[in-house]
């Protein structure tokens, strides 16, 4: 599928966007994150979204309860939700692209969209705990390594490798 970048839009997320969302991360954070986790670990690595292809309300709850964010944004191509960035002011919490829309742009876009938002909140710096996958991701967005490669929790699990990562703007 040819990525035309007039078809992306990228808009503030809604409740209503949860389901798609949680589907998006759930399937981009196994398959690009979690490989190196065997699959009880990945479960417990993902919480709520392990259960995200699920119809039982009490497993849509769970993850209403988690998606929401002071600054949430998707990417939506042709009505489908194809990326999407969480976050607050100044730290990026996390950004998930499907993966036939990687290298595309899509989550330059988002990423552009959530630094101008925090810049208009006065914001002069970004932080991100970057996957290892991420990492060369972000460096190209001019974010840089502020610390050693770090072993974090992910909702019950525990084996997952971050590095922090800063991005400062100059001043207008």
């Amino acid at each position: 599928m040819p990525f035309l970048r007039s078809s992306m839009k990228i808009r503030v997320g809604t409740k209503e966007d949860a389901p798609a969302i949680g589907r998006l991360i759930a399937t981009t954070y196994r398959t690009y994150n979690l490989s190196h986790a065997d699959p009880e670990e990945q479960d417990r690595l993902l919480g709520p979204f392990r259960n995200a292809f699920s119809d039982d309300p009490r497993h849509r709850e769970a993850i209403l309860g988690v998606v929401p964010s002071p600054m949430l944004y998707v990417a939506v191509d042709r009505d489908k939700i194809v990326g999407v960035l969480r976050g607050r002011k100044n730290v990026l919490a996390s950004l998930f692209v499907g993966g036939a829309y990687h290298r595309r742009g899509v989550g330059r876009m988002l990423v552009e969209r959530f630094e101008k938002d925090s810049r208009k909140l006065g914001v002069n710096w970004i932080r991100v705990a970057a996957t290892l996958y991420a990492v060369p991701f972000y460096q190209s967005m001019g974010y840089k390594k502020t610390t050693g490669v770090r072993r974090c929790h992910s909702f019950e699990g525990t084996d997952l490798k971050q590095q922090p990562m800063k991005k400062r703007f100059t001043k207008r």
